[in-house]
């Protein structure tokens, strides 16, 4: 067990995972938190002096428990040393609408910036070539950095809403990467505003943060929590119970920094970094609202300190070195242990079948009767995979098929499928009845997204009577693109919708891409001319690939998302670094001029409410001054009157706010939707015309120029 070194119990609750702490007062560290009101509060054990303790709008909740009245709901908060100038850290508080940079010993705005697209994460630190620290915000599928003046320095899309972020030196050349998880289930690492790696996982991405250089530890949704390495998944576990708050710290004095865990259930584990396996562990009564570090009650020394949403708050000191046996020590050997009495229960099972089948055959008519119980198989036995494609019906839409068969008359009795963004969770299980099992059996794969799997199959294998059965353990690849079938003639007209360009590349190394990424029954084999016809089982869409002698490549499609798949595809597999495209997607940008239209309707609207509001505020402010005058006078008819309208004033007030929140509400969505359009328009280019088209487009919007826009997401140029 982890014993604490400290434990205070706060009158505040804690909102789950809005925890950090800052370096305020100088060398003393405060515990900042956001509580269920919407206020943020700011604890330190130390006692501050009156001329640094802040004033004004903090107002003293008891004892060092200071309180900031933010007055909206806060998404995210995050300390850092944004400006080295000041000497200390500076608080960031995100909303749904804006972004506050705070300075708490000054008790001032450093900063104050709308965000439309919100602000659900924050991290501060530099990033890549960026000579100053950011502040990095997380939002609507965009990401934004702001420097210590409140500056706009970088600007980027993503695929979905921003969930978690994480700066992680990812390639080891000295300047950090960030790394960002994402409601679509996916992890991009932005070389400033380059993605240069990306990781599918299963479920939405809540937390990341990094461990050690390109180490960085994640949580899911479903309760899943593991640690990367660059884009290697080192080790994952999954529980039951959901991941608030993850942190790193070096607990053990090893020099190594561990994975901490805090749980909705109240549990904090600690685990190897290399193997998941727990060294600590302790327990809460309520859930973990977060974990931090810093030198909360000893100066110099930094603590572990995790805190419950019952404002429960609890300090853990590393361990002291000593000379003789270490943690680490007692904790190989009891994973040795544990291992060989593993191998020792496997090894006596399978002596007492062999046991159990000697005596059996020992008996008169024994070696019949073994035979019949067929509790042994051939030793050639053998178990096939094939990959198929069913159009389906409209009862049942096409999918991948799996066929998994024996090469003799041995049946499958059962098989256990693991694989990620298929089933729903992480396996499935087929297990026939007695009287329908075969040598072969089929298995539905219905793939969501253009990935490619790796399904790991564990497949029973025996005959009809026999009670035990032999496991044998396949791994099955499914290509990227395997929701598509090859058609020998479209029977749908061709998509209007292409991408265009040229590669330096032999139309052979295309054609073994195409094999290696498309489920079909006879290879392409290489001509001078390429043209290939394809049906989406996804919504019966068709897509063309053509290549001409000239080296230039076609993809023909209506969907602008599967041809930013299909080039990001290729170009990785050509190892191509730079390359621009020429792209014509009439339904496409149809629709996003309807959208762009739609929002600067919206923020008209919301620039003539804010400003309606405003008056009403200042006039409801006055009547009340004349109300209370002439209240105090005693012309009660005038005061009944002044209410009356007030009353009324209040409630037209009332309205215009609702109506401004639902402006809101829709402004994002279609905010939203204009940043995937740029997102998928930068996927059709690689390396600096990817970066190019995401800055140009966003200088588009800001200055409304729509054909500008047209012509970006066209040619890659304005």
């Amino acid at each position: 067990m982890l014993m604490p070194i400290f434990s205070l119990k706060l009158s505040m609750k804690i909102k789950p995972n809005k925890v950090t702490i800052g370096n305020y007062f100088g060398k003393y560290p405060a515990l900042t938190c956001a509580t269920n009101g919407d206020k943020v509060f700011i604890h330190t054990p130390h006692k501050i002096s009156e001329a640094n303790r802040p004033q004004s709008t903090l107002t003293s909740a008891g004892g060092d428990v200071n309180l900031l009245n933010i007055n909206q709901k806060v998404s995210s908060i995050c300390a850092g040393n944004l400006n080295p100038s000041l000497g200390y850290d500076v608080l960031m508080i995100g909303t749904d609408t804006n972004l506050v940079a705070y300075d708490v010993i000054q008790n001032r705005d450093l900063f104050y910036r709308e965000t439309p697209d919100g602000a659900n994460a924050i991290t501060i630190g530099k990033l890549g070539a960026f000579q100053d620290p950011l502040a990095i915000i997380g939002g609507n599928c965009s990401i934004q950095g702001f420097d210590a003046k409140g500056d706009d320095q970088f600007w980027t899309v993503t695929g979905d809403n921003v969930c978690s972020l994480a700066l992680v030196d990812f390639d080891k050349d000295g300047q950090k990467e960030l790394v960002v998880g994402s409601e679509d289930f996916d992890i991009r690492v932005f070389r400033e505003d380059e993605i240069i790696a990306e990781m599918t996982e299963t479920e939405m991405i809540t937390c990341l943060h990094p461990i050690s250089e390109c180490k960085f530890g994640y949580a899911l949704q479903n309760g899943t929590i593991g640690i990367y390495e660059r884009t290697s998944r080192s080790w994952r576990i999954k529980s039951k119970n959901h991941a608030v708050s993850i942190f790193s710290f070096d607990l053990n004095n090893d020099g190594v920094s561990e994975l901490i865990t805090g749980w909705s259930n109240g549990k904090i584990d600690v685990r190897n970094d290399s193997t998941g396996e727990i060294i600590f562990k302790d327990n809460f009564n309520s859930s973990v609202a977060g974990i931090v570090k810093g030198a909360y009650t000893q100066p110099e020394n930094d603590q572990l300190i995790c805190c419950s949403v019952e404002g429960e708050v609890r300090g853990y000191n590393p361990l002291a070195p000593s000379s003789g046996q270490t943690l680490m020590d007692i904790n190989v050997e009891q994973e040795m242990i544990r291992e060989m009495t593993q191998t020792k229960q496997t090894l006596l099972m399978e002596l007492k079948n062999y046991q159990d089948k000697l005596s059996q055959s020992q008996r008169p008519g024994g070696t019949e009767e073994l035979e019949k119980s067929a509790s042994m198989i051939p030793v050639d036995t053998k178990v096939n995979c094939e990959l198929d494609v069913n159009t389906g019906n409209q009862e049942f839409p096409g999918h991948v098929v799996l066929t998994i068969s024996t090469n003799n008359d041995t049946i499958i009795r059962a098989v256990t499928a693991f694989a990620e963004g298929i089933f729903d969770g992480e396996s499935h299980v087929i297990h026939p009845h007695i009287n329908k099992v075969s040598s072969s059996l089929k298995m539905p794969l219905r793939l969501q997204k253009d990935i490619p799997v790796d399904a790991h199959l564990k497949v029973l294998v025996g005959y009809k009577n026999c009670s035990h059965f032999h496991v044998f353990e396949i791994n099955c690849l499914v290509p990227r693109f395997a929701m598509y079938i090859f058609c020998q003639q479209l029977t749908v007209p061709e998509p209007e919708g292409f991408v265009k360009f040229t590669i330096n590349d032999r139309i052979q190394r295309v054609c073994i891409w195409i094999n290696q990424n498309f489920l079909l029954k006879e290879p392409v084999q290489a001509s001078n001319n390429l043209h290939l016809s394809f049906l989406s089982m996804h919504n019966q869409t068709p897509l063309v690939l053509t290549m001409d002698p000239a080296r230039q490549v076609i993809i023909k499609t209506d969907d602008l998302d599967v041809a930013g798949n299909i080039v990001q595809s290729l170009a990785t597999y050509l190892k191509i670094d730079d390359l621009n495209v020429t792209a014509h997607f009439p339904e496409e940008l149809k629709a996003l001029n309807v959208l762009i239209e739609k929002v600067d309707g919206l923020n008209s609207m919301r620039q003539t409410l804010t400003a309606n509001i405003a008056d009403h505020s200042n006039l409801i402010r006055s009547m009340v001054v004349r109300a209370e005058d002439t209240r105090l006078i005693g012309d009660m008819k005038t005061m009944k009157r002044g209410y009356i309208e007030l009353y009324n004033l209040n409630r037209d007030l009332v309205r215009d706010y609702n109506i401004r929140c639902n402006n809101h509400t829709e402004l994002v969505s279609y905010l939203k939707q204009v940043n995937l359009v740029i997102q998928k328009a930068s996927r059709l280019r690689v390396g600096k015309y990817k970066t190019q088209v995401v800055t140009l487009c966003r200088a588009a919007i800001k200055n409304n120029n729509i054909s500008a826009l047209v012509k970006i997401i066209t040619t890659g140029a304005s």
